[in-house]
């Protein structure tokens, strides 16, 4: 098959993305300008910015959804060298509301049956559904709970940690998690920030673009973004410091100044 890569990939989340630029469509205007970054692999970066800052064109250029130039190396390979079912394989892009299959929720966590049950609910706990519902809960869900087109019979929340279990399942390297902590309730937005923290492998990147800076606080390092280009990228705690810089205005803009800077001092 044309564009496929070699059996071992990827066997990293490791990012280097050189002189990116994208536009919408192959006659308009570029939404992002030359961006030039490294992510390391196992590293949890935050991506924000006012809106129209480039965020979604970000992840959409990453995954080859829009026209662009430059060249992403994902484990050492360019991506524009590999086939797109490939490359979407093996990144897993965890979007606003995700959308699920009609049928089992085994079906939308492992659709071509190549797991057991011991790892599928393995990786449920570890996406954090156990412990938003009891034991004893009539409406628990399980494996073999019915998923109504589109999921609509689940919350968005609960269709995140689907999403995330899927993920966990598939092994992904690359996760990038477009999010939507806005549509879902705090304790669950808490127990989604906890799995991802503390469940994925140390090999797996994660890229997150924020809504609320309280997800991306304690991120190895936040990318800022302004009108499609990088404006600052380094560690929240050296961001914060930066007189005049534009993560600590919108930190000091937030009504939560104090707790956001607890947590970039702690990490």
């Amino acid at each position: 098959m044309q564009g496929k890569p070699p059996a071992y990939w990827p066997a990293s989340g490791d990012l280097v993305v050189e002189n990116l630029s994208a536009r919408y469509s192959s006659d308009g205007p570029n939404v992002l300008h030359n961006l030039s970054f490294r992510i390391k692999s196992g590293e949890r970066i935050g991506v924000v910015g006012r809106t129209g800052s480039g965020k979604s064109s970000l992840t959409l250029s990453l995954l080859r959804c829009i026209p662009a130039d430059g060249t992403v190396y994902f484990d050492g390979i360019p991506t524009r060298t590999i086939n797109l079912d490939e490359l979407r394989s093996n990144i897993t892009l965890i979007p606003q509301v995700p959308e699920l299959l009609s049928g089992t929720l085994r079906r939308n966590i492992d659709p071509f049956g190549q797991h057991d049950d011991a790892t599928l609910n393995d990786a449920l706990r570890s996406a954090g559904l156990f412990s938003l519902q009891s034991e004893s809960d009539e409406d628990r869900i399980n494996l073999d709970t019915s998923i109504s087109s589109g999921g609509s019979n689940l919350s968005v929340g609960q269709r995140q940690i689907l999403a995330l279990a899927r993920a966990i399942v598939r092994n992904s390297k690359l996760l990038i998690l477009d999010e939507a902590t806005s549509a879902i309730d705090y304790k669950t937005d808490a127990v989604i920030q906890t799995s991802l923290r503390h469940e994925l492998g140390g090999d797996v990147t994660l890229i997150t673009v924020a809504h609320r800076l309280q997800t991306i606080m304690d991120a190895d390092k936040i990318m800022v973004l302004d009108a499609g280009r990088i404006v600052e990228f380094d560690s929240p705690k050296e961001l914060l410091r930066k007189e005049g810089g534009m993560l600590r205005a919108l930190v000091d803009e937030s009504g939560d100044r104090d707790n956001l800077i607890a947590m970039a001092e702690s990490h």
